[in-house]
């Protein structure tokens, strides 16, 4: 400037690097603010005309030269940018900032810091973790000198191993390994912690997991008993609201007299007791007679507790005969189950308890096939009936008091103190017969129901339709006069193709039924399956392809799946006929069922057959897997039923085991 020694002169500082890359310095900001007070200070000052003052001239002249500087446009650039906390945190180093950090930190959290037995500090981890972001030395990341590649030439090429120079270098290579390895070490020790947290943090896990499992437990058994209080509450409601009824038609059929003869009954009392008050009263054939109809009782609520099991696990397992077991169905998971014998018995039971509650009588023989659906239960025996029932009906209470005694006794259904099952009393299940249908020749070999439609097959080769409405048979369908006029079709244009394998005398003629509304599917001993129109009467289609006889099927929307004991299960397309897939086993396949997941099938072995249709996964689930580590070999399995990935299977030895699957 012209007067260096002016007061109003800016005399400028020193540059420096610092100056030059921030302008936060402490020198940078002294100058800053010595120029900004002098500039205001002639602006504020009680001046005529402050543009032409000297002055304010210079100091405008200072602001302008400042301003220009590309250092400190950049710094203002850099600046407006740049967030507070960043601004704090560029001029402080890395150990200010971990020690900031730690001196804020509160005691309480500093008190609570878990124990570990772990060697190495937080810091350390850190360091090997990220060694990019811990390698800090003096000079600083900016300050590094770049080596060049003509410099890295000249050493190698003037080094000789027995150099001084060569054996600094390898010791420093060495102790950069050193430190790599320690660092290595580090990260797998801090790995091997990170596993045992998460085997700790699993564990614990499972352990809330079966609490909150025992918990769903005693929420589904809550509900169960609410929904049979329900039950009961909506029967009684029937039985008055029926009571109501008749007493209304009685009265409207009861002729009403006028005054006349009122008045002359009044003058006659001579005449008053001369007819019985008995002789007045309704006779019983002219009261209607109402039949006994079955009504279903849809379970309100879903057990949803097997879902949370994982496949293959047992639930349960009871002696629920002491004889080969010959059917067994039941309406849900952890529902009813209804269990038949060659021991001539049927027997209800509760899985969710896993007691029994109650014994059905009236077949004389064992039977042979039977359903559950909803409350109503369709047996068809040996003896050449059919017998249907009301579950509902049962004397039964699922908390513990047992029929025909004092409610102070505690207990599951009806069991002993040992904890042993027992037979329930003779009439808990006394009022749940409905009718008896009769009018097959031979035994019943299978049968199926859906709604008011019920079919049945028998020994006697025939396949009788009924109306469970109105108690009767309503059509019979002769399975040998479709054999013949298949025989008779097959040398024509048909779609009719006899099968050419003989039929097994020891073999159930009808082996298998299903009806939805009017399509009827049956498998017979002579390996077909034939579909069946019931509003004609006709077979409608016949699948040709099981060498065996047909024990077991079942359809749905677009699939219909047989299994015979040709040891084979195949499964339909029913849009066209055509064979989708088949399966062999080692045996002959004695029962099958599906979900909507899962295929399984009884085929001769200690264990049942699992075919998942979603990931095409073949595997075995039951008592012979479990207890082959114990060294025992469990019995047979001849029947199987699933709903819902839960499995109820009976052996030969009259065992029953419940999985999940």
């Amino acid at each position: 400037m012209a007067d260096p020694g002016h007061r109003n002169a800016f005399p400028d500082p020193p540059s420096s690097p610092e100056d030059e890359s921030s302008v936060i310095s402490t020198r940078g900001l002294e100058a800053f603010s010595r120029k900004v007070t002098t500039t205001a200070s002639h602006l504020m000052a009680p001046l005529g005309d402050p543009t032409g003052h000297p002055h304010y001239q210079t100091a405008m002249t200072e602001v302008s030269k400042q301003l220009r500087r590309p250092a400190l446009q950049r710094s203002v650039f850099s600046m407006a940018r740049t967030t507070p906390t960043d601004l704090v945190r560029s001029k402080l180093s890395s150990k200010e900032i971990q020690s900031r950090a730690l001196s804020y930190v509160p005691d309480e959290m500093l008190k609570n810091i878990p124990e570990d037995d772990n060697a190495y500090s937080l810091f350390q981890g850190f360091q090997a973790s990220f060694p990019e972001f811990a390698d800090d030395t003096k000079e600083g990341k900016k300050h590094r000198r770049r080596v060049s590649r003509g410099r890295k030439l000249l050493e190698e090429t003037h080094t000789t191993p027995d150099s001084p120079h060569t054996v600094h270098k390898l010791r420093k290579e060495k102790a950069a390994m050193m430190h790599q390895l320690e660092m290595m070490s580090i990260r797998k020790n801090m790995a091997s912690s990170e596993i045992r947290e998460i085997d700790n943090k699993l564990a614990n896990l499972a352990g809330m997991r079966r609490i909150i499992l025992e918990r769903l437990g005693g929420l589904e058994q809550e509900e169960a008993l609410l929904e049979h209080e329900i039950i009961e509450v909506e029967s009684r409601l029937e039985d008055a609201q029926e009571l109501a009824d008749e007493v209304e038609s009685i009265a409207l059929q009861t002729p009403t007299k006028s005054d006349e003869e009122l008045e002359s009954e009044r003058g006659d009392a001579a005449g008053f007791m001369s007819q019985s008050i008995y002789e007045k009263l309704p006779s019983p054939s002219s009261t209607p007679s109402r039949a006994k109809k079955p009504r279903n009782i849809r379970r309100k609520s879903m057990p949803i507790r097997h879902e949370h099991f994982e496949p293959g696990t047992m639930i349960r397992s009871m002696r629920a005969h002491q004889d080969s077991i010959t059917a067994l169905d039941f309406d849900a998971p952890f529902g009813l189950m209804v269990s038949a014998a060659m021991d001539d018995s049927v027997r209800v039971w509760d899985l969710n308890a896993g007691r029994c509650i109650g014994m059905l009588e009236g077949h004389t023989a064992s039977v042979r096939t039977l359903q559950v659906e909803d409350n109503i239960l369709a047996t068809g025996s040996m003896d050449a009936t059919i017998r249907l029932w009301d579950l509902s009906k049962a004397h039964y209470d699922p908390q513990g008091s047992q029929f025909g005694k004092d409610d102070e006794d505690d207990g599951i259904a009806f069991e002993n103190p040992d904890d042993q099952p027992v037979d329930p009393p003779a009439g808990s299940m006394a009022d749940c017969p409905l009718f008896t249908l009769n009018s097959h020749l031979a035994e019943i070999t299978a049968l199926h129901f859906r709604g008011n439609v019920l079919v049945s097959g028998s020994a006697d080769k025939t396949i009788r339709q009924w109306d469970l409405e109105r108690g009767r048979c309503v059509q019979t369908l002769d399975v040998m006069w479709a054999a013949a006029q298949s025989s008779a079709l097959s040398a024509g244009d048909s779609t009719w193709r006899p099968t050419s394998h003989p039929t097994d005398p020891s073999a159930d003629f009808v082996g298998a039924l299903q009806v939805f509304e009017s399509a009827l599917a049956c498998g017979t001993a002579d390996g077909m399956v034939r579909l069946w129109d019931l509003r004609s009467g006709q077979v409608h289609r016949s699948l040709v392809g099981h060498t065996g006889p047909v024990t077991c099927l079942q359809f749905d929307d677009v699939h219909l799946v047989t299994a015979s004991l040709d040891r084979s299960y195949r499964i339909w397309d029913l849009r066209n006929g055509t064979l989708s897939d088949a399966w062999a086993y080692t045996n002959p396949i004695t029962s099958m069922m599906f979900d909507t997941r899962r295929i399984v099938c009884a085929a001769g072995e200690d264990v049942v057959k699992v075919y998942d249709k979603l990931d095409g996964r073949h595997w075995d689930c039951g008592a012979g897997i479990t207890e082959a580590e114990a060294g025992k070999t469990p019995a047979v399995v001849e029947r199987v039923r699933i709903r819902d990935g839960y499995m109820v299977e009976g052996r030969r030895d009259g065992m029953v085991g419940v999985w999940t699957c």
